[in-house]
C-alpha cells in the first residue's frame, strides 16, 4: 500500500516541487497550503508523514503540529528557512521528529523521510513486548501506544512515547544521551544530543507532578538518564 504523505506549505512551486518528486517514488501525496487547511486534513485522514513549513498563514507550523499532537502521533518532520540551532530545537520541542532547514536537496528529503518510515515499520514489525507496564500511578499500553497517569490520559509526541518505552523496559539502566540518540533517532539522524534534553524535559513536564524533582525519569548528572522502578 504506498505511503500517504501530507505536504504543507503557502509556497506552492516547492509544493509542486515535493510533491512530484515523492509520487515518483510511489507515495500518496496530499498538499495545503495555510495551517487551518492542514489541520483539517491531518484530523479527517491517516497520514503516514506530515512535512511541514513553520511560516504559514492562518495558523503557524509549531500551532498546527502542537494542535496535530493533542490527537496524533504521525511522524512530523518541519521546513524551517531559519538556520539557527535553537529554532530547530524549538521546532522539535513542539512535538516535531525531524527537520529540514530551507533551502534544501528533495535528495535529502528523500533521504530524511525513508529513514523515519523504515524505523516506524521496524518498529511495527519486530514489535513491542505486548502488554500493560504498570508503574505507581502510571500506566503504559504498549500495544495501544498509550500512557495515563493517575487515569488521566497522557499525550505524548512519537519520540516522547519512544524514549519512555525505552527507559520504563530497561528499569534503572543508564542510557548516556549518545546513545539515546542512536537508538530513538537512529545512527542517521543529524541533530545532537540536546534534542535528548528537549525531548526528556517535556516528557518530565508531561508525566511527573513535579517535573523539577521527578519521580520517574532520573539524571545521572554526568552520564544520562534512567527510569527509577
Amino acid at each position: 500500500m504506498a505511503k500517504k504523505v501530507l505536504v504543507v506549505d503557502d509556497e506552492k512551486l516547492i509544493v509542486k516541487g515535493i510533491r512530484f518528486s515523492l509520487e515518483q517514488d510511489g507515495m500518496e501525496v496530499t498538499c495545503a497550503y495555510d495551517g487551518e487547511e492542514a489541520l483539517r486534513l491531518a484530523r479527517e485522514q491517516k497520514f503516514d508523514m506530515i512535512l511541514l513549513d513553520i511560516m504559514l498563514p492562518k495558523l503557524s507550523g509549531t500551532e498546527v503540529c502542537q494542535q496535530i499532537r493533542e490527537f496524533s502521533g504521525v511522524p512530523i518532520v518541519m521546513l524551517t528557512a531559519k538556520s539557527e540551532d535553537m529554532d530547530k530545537i524549538m521546532g522539535l520541542e513542539y512535538g516535531a521528529d525531524d527537520y529540514i532547514t530551507k533551502p534544501f536537496n528533495i535528495l535529502e528529503v528523500k533521504a530524511r523521510i525513508r529513514a523515519i518510515m523504515r524505523r516506524t515499520a521496524r518498529r511495527e514489525e519486530t514489535g513491542r513486548q505486548p502488554g500493560v507496564i504498570e508503574s505507581g500511578d502510571m500506566r503504559m499500553d504498549c500495544d495501544s501506544r498509550r500512557v495515563t497517569v493517575s487515569g488521566r490520559e497522557v499525550n505524548l509526541t512519537t519520540k516522547e512515547f519512544d524514549l519512555l518505552e525505552l527507559l520504563i523496559k530497561n528499569p534503572n539502566k543508564v542510557y548516556s544521551r549518545e546513545n539515546l540518540l542512536k537508538l530513538v533517532w537512529g545512527a542517521d539522524y543529524p541533530g545532537d544530543v540536546r534534542t535528548v534534553d528537549v525531548h526528556i524535559r517535556r516528557l518530565r513536564e508531561k508525566i511527573e507532578s513535579n517535573p523539577s524533582e521527578p519521580r520517574y525519569v532520573h539524571t545521572k548528572w554526568g552520564v544520562g538518564y534512567f527510569f527509577r522502578a
